[in-house]
């Protein structure tokens, strides 16, 4: 199979002669062999593994969306995490997790005092009417 995992700034991976894929749903994970029909599934926020003849890959995605036409299956979601490694895949989430959370709280922070100053200039304005 040609798999294609595409986040929104890039071509995360492109692999051919991907034997099989592993993937979460909502309902559960599934299996794709490369003669399995064609579908459609919503992917729920886990694990994505796929073979190849080099090595087995794990992916930890965001929701998204996979599509199987043919020997095509291509694979969009929002955040994606690559490794062969599981224990390497899992530190590297805790660190990007952590990072957002940080980028997350200074955000909120920026947000609150754009009110507070938003509020206090509108209380300003009707004052001086």
């Amino acid at each position: 199979m040609h798999l294609k995992i595409l986040v929104p700034t890039e071509i995360f991976a492109d692999e051919t002669e991907v034997s099989s894929i592993v993937a979460e749903t909502g309902e559960g994970s599934f299996g794709l062999l490369e003669h399995r029909l064609d579908c459609v599934a919503a992917l729920a926020p886990g694990i994505l593994t796929y073979k190849t003849d080099r090595a087995t890959v794990y992916l930890a995605v965001d929701e998204g969306v996979l599509v199987k036409t043919g020997e095509q299956v291509l694979v969009s979601v929002r955040h994606a995490i690559g490794g062969t490694d599981l224990g390497q895949l899992h530190d590297e989430i805790k660190r990007r997790f952590l990072t957002l959370d940080q980028e997350e709280r200074e955000v909120r922070d920026i947000v609150a005092k754009l009110e507070s100053g938003f509020a206090g200039r509108l209380a300003e304005l009707q004052d001086g009417r």
